[in-house]
Order: structure tokens, then sequence, then C-alpha cells
């Protein structure tokens, strides 16, 4: 179901009594109730989105044709109210026509589809069940004893037509649907009794814990924000407990009826399981809030490979039969429903985990989830975020500093020539016209990389976009024919690329950044990239009332509101709760990460100052790397000097899974020598980890953390320096800069803490860099091979043991 499911109001009658009212559309009812059959990814969404395009189109045509030949009625606006008790259900929409024929009124719903229609033996299910809807309203209306239906499907390409029609009583029409209302009631029921105990509950409890510095004003202002709507930003020093402060004001919003539903956005699966504690811990207060995690496909698909169709997936067979029995199940027993919850429920009901756990949150309080379930206009969710969709939401943007990178991926697209050479050579024994098509494009993407010099920027694509169009149409037609080719997935990759590219393309504008670039002989290809954000989050922004994006590093503030908001969106900056004095920071100017100054007598200093900072005082460090080629040349230094092998020492490795990760931060609890761990800065450990008191007592910067030269960068740059003269700011010192404190945060967690963060670049001390330092940082100290023992023995003799 792509669509929010129903609204709901309250209305008071004259006596007194409260009703509440709910609507809904005919196809999102019947959608509902009565689909059917497998998954199948095979047909896509894009094909569905083209079909009603062009659906659109072709009913006006044929809506024209038939007022032509007989009093023929189009778009005829048709709604019943059921009542049970105090519940009004108003079931609506748009008959596509009406006429009368042989003394019997029909209902004329039309369907457009790309397949052959003289194959359709029978009409689908939930098409006939709309035009049955509005047979009934239409014969409750004129009081009719009898009304006839016709099912008129028409191929979008040929527009050759076929027709069905029946005849039922007004009996029929009423049991039929009485039924249909009666099995939707207790959806209905459920959703109303949830929400009155829900919103109960969220006006009783309480802040569970004794506030911290702080850490009051964000809930205080959290909440004016969802009172008011619109966006904040929150730079939120680590360890003020950002997630219980966002999430609680957010609750008592919904209580008060400030919104409907909550989605706490994450960038990184670590970070879910802080706002998944948080949820139970306001449980154990007496919150009664659902709240649901999605888990990406890949990771929660059943099967070795995650191919959804019948042919492939046994759990993709028959979904539709049992998917409405599975959700009602899980949401009138679960109240936290995990990853692990969504998987014993779909090992129960037979069904696919991810589409279960999609549907399911149609009826839960809040989603946790990737940033893609809302920002991406690929993988967002439909029911929620689809055009003309509208909901009461909230939204919790975590880590926010991490949203433009995403925002820059979800927003541009790539297309490479040689996809077409092997795609065209595939389907060239199968289909003669989308053999032409992509042989069109690939003469049209030859012409443009003889035209490129290495990368070259271009004006416009218009000629390979109406070329791509053709590919698309010539590929919705194929699949319809072919559908079990052995060479399926790649043809699938390509006509997935072919979307995307025009998806992205209808939204181009002065944010995007065209260009060619070969690659090297054999690789050319053709980008839309998405420079600035701004314009495509604030679409998505306004589905929400109101959000808060947070960070403990949105440093500098208008950096992040021009790229992800507007300069008048409000922003609060809240200091450390922590004292100074179990803390210091030191900035070491003799060493330099320049990456013209890197090699092996710069590389030996750097591991000199590393050893002199952990051998100060013995305990859990993080030392952090601008690359995997340094870390592994300090790390092959270090593990050579004397002394060393009292530590444990560990290296972060490039895609490393779940257990492996889980390992690694296992060692700073478990080992029984101190660890020296080597992390990646801006990696998976230098952000999203909690590790207190005596588990990490000191982490090492190596680096400012600037992002390495490339093309995309140097785009960046050139675009911003034309914009507002900050090209290198915004491509590479304010990026580099928020990964320095992202990793600088992994030390001092709470008020128990201690620890010593070392900033090892001379780049450190220039005022460009200092200006970019937390407000708590100004008492930073320049240290140098002589001194930094003696520093750091000083500060670790004040600190009790």
């Amino acid at each position: 179901m792509q669509r929010k499911l129903f609204t709901q109001c309250s209305v008071k009658e004259r006596t007194g009594i409260v009703l509440e009212k709910y609507t809904v559309s005919v196809r999102n009812l019947v959608e509902f109730l009565l689909r059917e059959g497998n998954i199948d990814n095979r047909h896509s969404d894009r094909a569905e989105k083209d079909a009603m395009l062009a659906g659109t189109r072709i009913h006006r045509k044929i809506q024209q044709r038939m007022k032509s030949k007989m009093n023929y009625q189009s778009e005829v606006a048709l709604s019943y109210v059921y009542q049970e008790g105090t519940f009004f259900i108003e079931t609506e929409g748009r008959a596509d026509g009406i006429f009368e024929q042989d003394g019997i009124t029909y209902i004329d719903e039309i369907k457009g589809v790309y397949r052959d229609v003289s194959e359709i033996e029978q009409p689908e299910g939930v098409h006939k069940a709309q035009a049955m809807c509005y047979a009934f309203f239409y014969s409750k209306l004129e009081q009719l004893q009898t009304i006839g239906v016709q099912m008129t499907y028409v191929n979008l390409e040929t527009e050759q037509i076929r027709y069905f029609k029946e005849e039922f009583s007004a009996q029929e029409m009423e049991e039929w649907f009485m039924k249909l209302m009666k099995e939707y009631e207790q959806w209905i029921r459920f959703s109303y009794e949830h929400k009155v105990k829900r919103n109960e509950s969220c006006n009783e409890i309480s802040f569970p814990y004794q506030y911290r510095k702080g850490q009051k004003a964000m809930v205080a202002t959290v909440y004016r924000q969802m009172e008011q709507g619109g966006r904040l930003f929150v730079q939120a020093p680590t360890g003020i407990g950002k997630t219980m402060a966002t999430i609680f004001p957010s609750i008592k919003s919904i209580g008060q009826n400030r919104g409907d539903k909550l989605f706490y956005l994450t960038a990184k699966t670590i970070t879910r399981t802080v706002a998944v504690d948080t949820f139970r811990l306001l449980r154990k207060q007496g919150l009664y809030f659902s709240s649901l995690v999605i888990t990406a496909k890949e990771k929660i698909c059943m099967m070795e490979e995650c191919v959804c169709n019948p042919d492939n997936c046994s759990y993709a067979e028959g979904h539709y039969d049992r998917i409405n029995e599975a959700v009602f199940d899980l949401i009138t027993h679960e109240e936290e429903v995990t990853r692990e919850i969504i998987e014993a429920y779909a090992i129960k009901h037979r069904v696919c985990p991810f589409e279960f756990s999609l549907d399911v949150s149609l009826w839960v309080d809040g989603i946790i989830c990737d940033y893609n379930y809302v920002f991406d206009p690929r993988v967002n969710l439909k029911r929620y975020f689809a055009q003309g969709v509208k909901g009461d939401y909230l939204f919790l943007v975590d880590e926010a500093h991490n949203l433009y990178d995403r925002a820059k991926t979800m927003y541009s697209a790539t297309i490479q020539k040689e996809s077409f050479l092997i795609c065209k050579q595939i389907v060239k024994e199968y289909d003669n016209k989308l053999y032409k098509a992509l042989d069109q494009c690939n003469k049209e993407l030859l012409r443009l990389k003889k035209l490129t010099d290495g990368i070259t920027m271009l004006e416009s694509v218009d000629t390979l976009l109406m070329k791509l169009l053709r590919v698309n149409t010539a590929f919705e037609e194929f699949w319809e024919r072919h559908i079990h080719l052995e060479e399926e997935e790649t043809l699938l990759e390509l006509y997935f690329q072919v979307m995307q590219f025009l998806a992205i393309a209808e939204r181009l504008d002065d944010s995007y950044v065209i260009y060619s670039e070969c690659k090297s002989a054999a690789s050319f290809e053709v980008n839309l990239y998405c420079v600035h954000t701004a314009n495509n989050l604030k679409e998505c922004f306004q589905k929400a009332r109101a959000s808060v994006l947070f960070s403990a590093t949105l440093l500098p503030i208008m950096y992040y509101k021009d790229l992800l908001g507007d300069q008048e969106d409000p922003a609060i900056y809240l200091e450390s709760p922590f004292a100074k004095e179990r803390r210091r920071i030191l900035i070491d100017r003799e060493v330099t990460t320049k990456y013209t100054s890197r090699n092996e007598k710069q590389y030996e200093r750097i591991a000199e100052h590393i050893y002199q900072i952990c051998q100060a005082h013995q305990g859990n460090y993080m030392i952090f790397f601008p690359s995997y080629k340094m870390l592994s040349d300090v790390g092959s230094i270090l593990s050579g000097m004397d002394g060393i092998e009292g530590w444990r020492q560990i290296a972060q490795m490039p895609d490393m899974k779940e257990e492996e990760r889980d390992r690694f931060l296992q060692a700073f609890e478990t080992e029984e020598k101190p660890v020296l761990a080597l992390c990646i800065m801006g990696g998976i450990f230098s952000e999203g980890i909690d590790l207190v008191k005596e588990k990490l007592i000191g982490a090492v910067l190596v680096g400012t953390g600037l992002p390495m030269v490339c093309t995309e960068r140097n785009i960046l740059r050139d675009y911003f320096e034309e914009r507002n003269q900050k090209g290198f700011e915004y491509a590479y010192l304010y990026p580099g800069m928020n990964k320095v404190q992202q990793a600088a945060g992994r030390v001092i967690r709470t008020e128990e803490d201690y620890g010593v963060i070392a900033l090892l670049d001379e780049r450190f001390a220039m005022r460009q860099y200092v200006e970019l330092f937390p407000a708590e940082w100004d008492d930073y100290e320049l240290v140098n091979r002589e001194n930094i023992s003696q520093i750091l023995q000083n500060f670790w003799s004040q600190i009790p043991s």
C-alpha cells in the first residue's frame, strides 16, 4: 500500500457525545484489505508510476470517446458513510465513468497497462473491488435495484481495449460492502483504542533522570519547536543526553496532539540502539508507545540471496495473501518491535520480513530508521512521503552532521556507457526495440565521450534524456515478455540506473552540476551531481510538523543551515556539562600530516608522539588516522617500539562486518592489557561509540581530517567559491574539522570520565582551525616532545584513583 491509510478527526454531536470520524479513499481501502498474490520486483514502482501518468492521459481519451457515443459521466465524486457505535468511517473517491446501457447503469473503472490486454483472462480483484465500491455508493444514492460494473483495460502503447462486464443486485452489493467494512472496522477500532491509551501515558510520564547541565534547556526548546513547527538545529556536546532530550519532549508533544508519529532518523546502525534503549526506559516509567526499528532489506532477508520474486523466495510467494493477518497479530501483541520480533513473526506467518516491517510501520507510534527512508526519493516510505500524502509527523535527525554527505548521494545519479554496450549484446536476440533504444543511448554517450577531456562540465543532457526515456519504455515492454532470463540481474541493474537517472533529472536546477568523466579508456560516465542539498531536503522536511536536527558537531552552524535548511531556522548551542579539569586538550605542532610531507621520517615522529602520550598514563586509547595507509605504516612503527609489548594493539579494517565490529569494541571491556586501538577518522568507530570511565581515557587525532582531493570535492570547492567565496571551507575544512570533533567526542562521556584529547598536526594551531573549535576547547595547550610528558604527568597526578 502506497498511501496513508486514513485520516481521523473528532466530531461532537448535539448530545455531547464525541464521535470519531475516519476518512479513507476507496483505493486505499481495497488495496489494504483485498491485496493478494506475490511480491515480484520484476515489476517496478517506477513502472506503476509511469503507467499511472500515461493512464491519466488514456483515461481522458477514452472518456471523451465514450461521451461522443452516449450519455457518459466522467470523474464522478462518490462517498458513503459507515457508522458503528461512535465510529464514522467515510469512504470516498471518484468513479472513472458512469453510463447506462440496455436499461442497466454501469460503473466504469479504467486501467492502463503495458501488457497485451488480450492475455488478461479476468479483472484483478483489487481493480474490480474499486468499481464495486463505487457501484454500491451509486446504487444507494439513486436507489437502484440492479447495477453493473465494467472493467476497461487499455494497453498504453497500442490503445487496444478489453472490457469485462458484470451485474449485481443491490442486496448483493450491500452485503459485500458491509462485510468489507466490518473487516476494516477492527483496524480502526485498534487504532482508536491504542491512541487513547498512548496519549494518556504520554501525558503522565516524567523525565526519568535528574537533568544534566543544559539538558533541561534542550528539552524545553525541543518541546516549543514541536508546538511552533519548522526546523530547529541543536549543537549539543557529547554526554549531555541528546537522545532522551529530544525523544522525551516529542512524546509529550504527541500526548498533546502536536504530532501523531515520531521518526527517529540515524545515519548508522550502531546509533539506533540508543533510541531503542530510550523508548524501553520510558516504558518502564509507564509509557505506552509502540516503536519499530526498520532494518535494511539485505540484512533482514531470510534467503541466501536477496531476490524478491516468487521464483526465488518462498516468503515472496503469496506474501500479500497472509500479510494482514501477520500485521494484526504483531501489533496487538508487541510494543517494542525490533529486528528479532519482525523475524519471528515473519517466519510464523511466512511473509517477507522487510515488506512486513513497512506495513507494521503504519500502526506504530515511533519509527527508528536510516535517513534513507525519509529523504531518499528512491527508497523513502511512500506510505508517508509520496506526493500528495500528508501526515502529522515529527522528525528527530540524529548525528545531523552526516545528512549532507548522505543527501548528496541520494539526490545524485550516474549513467555509465559500458553498461549499455553489455546490455545491448544481451537483448539482441530477444528484443529488437530495446536493442535499438540501447544502441541509440550508447551512440549519444560515445558522442559525449569524444567531447570530454578528463572531466567536462555540461550545460544540459537533454538529448541523452530523450534517448533514456525510450530505453525506459522499451524496458517496461520487455519485462512483460521476458522475466526468466539468465542475464536478468545485469539487465535489471541498468534498468534501475536509467530510472534513477531520469528521476533525478526531473529535479535539475542550480543546485546541480552536470559533468562527464573519462575515468579510463574503457570507462566513461555522465553525472548529475547534487552539490547543494537544501532544496531537495526542504521538500522532505515540509512533510513534517516539526524537525529537530541535532549533533555534537554542527559547527559552524551557518554551514549546516545553508546545506540542510535555511539561515532563518532557529539554532541553539549548549556547552559541555562536564568539568574541564577532568580532561586535557593538547595541540602538538611538531607533527604534520600534509600529503606532501608524508614520509617514513614523519611517520616515526608521529609514532614517537603517540608513544609519549600513551606512556604518560596506562589505559585504553583510540588513535585516529586520516587513511588506512597511514594507520598501517605508523602502526607498524609503534609495534616495534620498546615497551609497547605491554599494550594490546588492535586496528580497524576496511569493510568490517557487524561481528568484527563487536569484537573490536569488546576488547575495551575484556582485554587484560591496556588497548591501543588504531582507527580511521570519520569511520565507524569515530562516532556513536560509548566507552565510559576507564574503558577509554584518551583519543589521539592524527591530522585535521581534511578529505582527500578528488573530482567531486573540487567541484564542490569551485561551486561554493562562486556562490559564497568559501569553496575550500565547504569542500574540505568544515567536513574535516567535523571528523576531528566527532573522534574527540569519544572521550568524556559521563561526569565520572577523565581523559586526554591530543591533536597532532601543526595546522591545529592556525587561526582558521582554532575558530572552529567548540567553545569549551578554549583551554587547549600547545605542546612539543620536550614538555608533553611532563604536562600529561601533571594532569594525571590530579585525577583521583
